[in-house]
């Protein structure tokens, strides 16, 4: 049975470092939403007169958002169909917390909940001062800036979403991404996806 794989954070946790991390010991379809998605919604913004590295305006929620996470999970559901593991990277708030999207994008493909394994690894920082500054160090300041200038606004975003699928307890884990991500620490999360 294929496995869907989201990892799931806020900016600056470390989504994609422990994705590729994972990679090494778990054998998917690695799937970025801002590489899925980025440069498509870069040349719409720039084509209607918006900045193209926008990712907080109503514009951007409204007209590209959506797209990328939908485009990011057909190309999971293809795999699935195809019997292949997927890992999505991004956030998902808003489809987490919206019950009937998981089994909408499963049935456009013909699959059920019986079909594919669905978990979500959870990437948390506990130290948000960390996350700034990870932030900043990554160097994406067009798409990061907002975030920095309005800290104090920003982290009160940070609460994890509600799962509001109906996937098991045990198919959820949060992952604290403190400190060095050392080899236990993956393979702790790689039990936790092979389970």
């Amino acid at each position: 049975m294929p496995k869907v794989i989201f990892v799931s954070g806020v900016a600056g946790t470390g989504k994609t470092t422990v994705s590729k991390y994972l990679h090494k010991y778990f054998p998917a379809v690695y799937l970025d939403k801002d590489t899925v998605g980025g440069k498509f919604s870069e040349n719409f913004l720039k084509a209607t007169g918006y900045d193209p590295q926008d990712r907080d305006s109503k514009y951007y929620k409204q007209y590209c958002r959506d797209l990328e996470y939908d485009v990011t999970m057909d190309l999971a559901m293809e795999h699935a169909t195809l019997g292949l593991n997927s890992i999505l990277i991004g956030p998902f708030t808003k489809e987490i917390e919206t019950a009937e999207w998981l089994n909408q994008k499963l049935a456009e493909f013909g699959l059920s909940r019986e079909d594919v394994t669905v978990k979500i690894l959870f990437v948390t920082l506990k130290d948000t001062d960390l996350q700034k500054e990870r932030i900043i160090e990554r160097g994406a300041m067009d798409r990061d800036q907002w975030k920095i200038d309005n800290w104090d606004e920003y982290e009160q975003s940070l609460d994890l979403p509600i799962v509001a699928w109906g996937i098991p307890e045990s198919d959820i884990m949060v992952f604290d991404n403190s400190g060095e991500l050392t080899e236990e620490k993956i393979k702790d999360v790689v039990a936790f996806i092979e389970r």
